[in-house]
């Protein structure tokens, strides 16, 4: 039987976030946003520098090696995927983990998306009002 995507799209990861993971372009900002999560869900600091725009993306990107002090991720619902123009898009996710034996944290963030060169790139979370 074929691994669940981590996003929790209900598909096989090599039908889903997989493709991403290794190259290829997401059909919209929504599918990157899912493939980000499964990206922390992984590990996969490299994939997440790669898919965030230039001019936001930090140098680095690391995880705690201590494995107790990282995030144990337990699900993402997307709220709303909207297109803002030909090449920029929104989406508002709820992401929820837990760290250690610690409370279930519900993490909301509203997120822009930028398209250039056929390619979307995550640009940065719109703040809270």
């Amino acid at each position: 039987m074929a691994q669940a995507c981590d996003c929790g799209s209900g598909r096989a990861y090599g039908d889903c976030c997989g493709p991403l993971h290794a190259g290829a372009p997401a059909p919209d900002a929504g599918a990157l946003m899912r493939s980000r999560y499964g990206a922390y869900v992984r590990g996969d600091a490299g994939y997440l520098l790669r898919s965030w725009h230039p001019s936001t993306r930090p140098a680095t990107l690391d995880f705690d090696p201590d494995a107790r002090k990282r995030p144990v991720w337990l699900g993402l619902q997307v709220e709303s995927h909207v297109s803002t123009g030909p090449d920029t898009a929104e989406v508002v996710f709820v992401a929820k983990y837990r760290i250690g034996g610690g409370s279930v944290v519900r993490m909301r963030e509203h997120s822009r998306f930028v398209r250039e060169d056929g390619h979307w790139s995550y640009l940065d979370a719109v703040p809270p009002p």
